[in-house]
C-alpha cells in the first residue's frame, strides 16, 4: 500500500525518534507500507539539519544516520510526474503549501500521512495517523 509521507512526519522522526520514527522502523522490515513523498521534502528537510541537531540533542552524526534510515525508507517522485493533479489538489486542501501532498495522493490512489487537522476536512484523499499506520503493520 502506497502512503504520501507529510514533511512533518519526517521532522518529527529526527526531533523525537517517536511514534512516526517507530512507523518507519517496524516498517523497515515488514515492507508492507510504500512510503512515497513529493521530492521537493527532501530539499525542505535539508534546509533545516542544523536546526533539527540543536532543537533534537542529536550529534549531527547521529542525526544524519537517522535521516539517512527515513531517506531510504522514501521513494521521492518529481513534480512532474504528479502535477497534473495540482488543480485537484488544490480544491481539498487548507493551505497551497500541501497541494504536492494530495496531488500526489491522487495519483498514487493512496493517502497522506499527517497530523494536519485541516486534512482531514475533505473526503477524496484518505489521512493516516500514526496508529493508522500501526493497525496496517499489524501482523
Amino acid at each position: 500500500m502506497f502512503v504520501v509521507v507529510d514533511t512533518n512526519k519526517v521532522l518529527s522522526s529526527l526531533l523525537t525518534k517517536g511514534r512516526a520514527f517507530d512507523v518507519f522502523l517496524v516498517n523497515s522490515s515488514l515492507r508492507r507500507l510504500e512510503f512515497i513523498a513529493p521530492e521537493f521534502l527532501f530539499f525542505e528537510v535539508s534546509k533545516h539539519l542544523d536546526e533539527i541537531v540543536e532543537r533534537s540533542k542529536l550529534s549531527k552524526g547521529e542525526l544524519e544516520k537517522i535521516f539517512s534510515f527515513i531517506k531510504n525508507e522514501i521513494e521521492f517522485i518529481p513534480f512532474k510526474e504528479f502535477n497534473k493533479y495540482a488543480d485537484e489538489a488544490l480544491e481539498l486542501v487548507p493551505h497551497k503549501k500541501d497541494v504536492q501532498y494530495f496531488a500526489l495522493g491522487i495519483a498514487f490512489n493512496c493517502g497522506v500521512w499527517s497530523d494536519e487537522r485541516g486534512f482531514r476536512k475533505q473526503s477524496k484523499v484518505r489521512v493516516f495517523s500514526n496508529n493508522d499506520l500501526f493497525r496496517s503493520l499489524a501482523l
